[in-house]
Formats: structure tokens, C-alpha cells, sequence
């Protein structure tokens, strides 16, 4: 007997709450996208001002901070259209297309300023170390301001998570070029300028590439990370004892916190009825043990 059974979203499943939530985000990244390019403005003419490389490399990483926000917001606006007969997901995958763009901008990002980093360490030139201090510190209650608003969204969603990485490494940048301001001004020393870029270049380079990593795993369609095959089917077989076996089981992740999966199982001869009532007990366990809600089982008798 081969049952073939489609478990489809309810209304409260994740592809009817995604457009809600997805809302929370977009309001999130408005509010991040106004004051970071405020900020972005603030540092060019301050970075300019008093010739500070970090700075200037600061505010340019703030300008593909507010791209990376940008661009999130502009997927998440995309996502948010309704499935149709040639996309039955739906555009939610161009949130990971997202977040890989994002990615690879950062890694464009961290040669730029590695290598004008090194150009001015071999080339040193005179930085204004009180006034740099300054703008610096503007940067900083900006970047914390934004991470502070997007920080809560960045753990389930990576598209979102893309975009925070830029704020939090903007963060970072901060915190650096205000101590490289105080000692420059304390003790004159200009090649502490371009050394702190380049570290901020390095730093920059390790986010891209958890990042990078994490979109592409999505894009091949590996396993979710913390799930296992061999654990789902144990678990399955351990709650519905009726299971003789579990084949061709696949997991996949469309979008952040949005899972598939496929299976066929082979399970004690029962009516269609009983069947329905396995598969119905199967998909309980999914959602509850590993929040897949969307599923196809095929179930065979044995």
C-alpha cells in the first residue's frame, strides 16, 4: 500500500507567519539604515578632516554596512511575495542570496583596506588624534544603537544575520580607532593608524567567511546545522513503534527557521485510515522535536 502524503502548511505554519515576522525585520532595518547612514556622512568628513586612514576606512565600511542593510531589506521585501505555479516556494531563498552577496562584498571590503593599510604603514602620513578620537566615538554609540536593534533578529534569520556582522564588525571598528586615538595622541606614534586597519581588515575577513559558509551550506541543501539523519530517523522510530524502516529521508533549509523534509517509510500493515494517523504522528514529532513543519512522506506497507 503506498500512501503519498503532503503535509501542508496551516495558517499558523511558517510560510503564512514569515510575512509577519518578516515585518519586525523590515521596521528594524529602516531604523538601522537612517541612523548608520547619518553616521557614514559624519566619519567621511571627519576621517577627511584630520587624515585618518582608520577613520576613512571606517566610514567606508559604514557605507557597505548600510549596502549590506539595504540590500537585506530589499530581500526581505522580495521574500515577502506570495508563491506562485513556477515558484511554489516563493522568493524566500533570495534572503540567502542576500546574505552570500554580503558576504562576498565584505571580503571585497577587507582587500580594499588591507591594502591602502599597508601602502600607508610604509607611507605614514600625520593624523589628527584628538579629533579622530572624537568622530570615533560618534561611531561607536551609532554602532552599538544598531546592534542593539537588529541583535535579536540576527540569531534566527541570516540574512539578517548578514547585515548585523556588518554592524557588529563596524562595533568593533570603533572600540579599535578610539584606542588607537588615545595612543597616537599620547604618544605621536602615526604608523598606529594603518596597523589598525589592517586588523580591522583581518577581523572583517573571519565574519565574511562564517557567514560565506553558512549561505552556502543553505544554497547545496546540506542538513540544517544541528540536525542529523540517523537522529531524526531514531527518534521517529522510537516514538511511532510502528516504523519498520525509514529510507531517502532529506532535510533542507529554504530560508532561516524554515526546514523540509522528504522521507519514505515502511510501517506495519494498517487501512488508509491508520495510515493517515502515522503520518499525522510523524509530523508531530518533527514539528515538535525539530520545528519542521513542512513535509512529504511517502508510507509503504511492510
Amino acid at each position: 500500500m503506498n500512501v503519498a502524503h503532503a503535509h501542508r502548511p496551516k495558517e499558523t505554519g511558517p510560510f503564512e507567519e514569515i510575512h509577519e515576522y518578516r515585518g519586525v525585520e523590515k521596521r528594524k532595518l529602516k531604523l538601522a539604515m537612517a541612523i548608520t547612514g547619518t553616521t557614514m556622512v559624519v566619519e567621511i568628513v571627519g576621517g577627511i578632516l584630520t587624515n585618518s586612514l582608520a577613520l576613512l576606512s571606517d566610514a567606508g565600511h559604514m557605507f557597505t554596512h548600510l549596502f549590506a542593510l539595504t540590500v537585506s531589506f530589499a530581500a526581505i521585501v522580495f521574500a515577502s511575495r506570495e508563491p506562485c505555479h513556477h515558484r511554489t516556494f516563493g522568493l524566500y531563498r533570495v534572503e540567502i542570496l542576500a546574505a552570500l552577496f554580503n558576504s562576498l562584498f565584505l571580503f571585497a571590503v577587507t582587500g580594499i583596506i588591507l591594502y591602502a593599510g599597508i601602502e600607508r604603514l610604509f607611507n605614514p602620513r600625520p593624523v589628527l588624534g584628538l579629533q579622530m578620537l572624537a568622530v570615533a566615538v560618534v561611531g561607536l554609540l551609532v554602532n552599538l544603537a544598531s546592534v542593539l536593534i537588529l541583535h535579536g533578529s540576527s540569531h534566527d534569520d541570516l540574512n539578517v544575520k548578514g547585515a548585523f556582522l556588518h554592524v557588529l564588525a563596524d562595533t568593533v571598528s570603533s572600540v579599535a580607532i578610539i584606542i588607537g586615538a588615545v595612543a597616537l595622541y599620547a604618544t605621536g606614534w602615526d604608523f598606529i593608524d594603518p596597523l589598525l586597519a589592517i586588523g580591522i581588515s583581518v577581523l572583517i575577513f573571519v565574519w565574511a567567511y562564517g557567514l560565506f559558509r553558512e549561505a552556502v551550506e543553505i544554497l547545496l541543501e546540506s542538513t540544517p546545522k544541528g540536525l542529523s539523519i540517523e537522529d531524526v530517523s531514531r527518534e521517529l522510530k522510537a516514538a511511532v513503534p510502528e516504523i519498520r524502516e525509514i529510507r531517502d529521508m532529506h532535510i533542507w533549509v529554504i530560508t532561516s527557521n524554515m526546514y523540509s523534509l522528504t522521507a519514505h517509510i515502511v510501517a506495519n500493515p494498517v487501512d488508509a485510515a491508520g495510515c493517515n494517523g502515522l503520518v499525522s504522528r510523524v509530523n508531530a514529532v518533527l514539528a515538535e522535536k525539530y520545528e519542521i513543519e513542512h513535509t512529504t512522506i511517502q508510507m509503504d506497507a511492510a
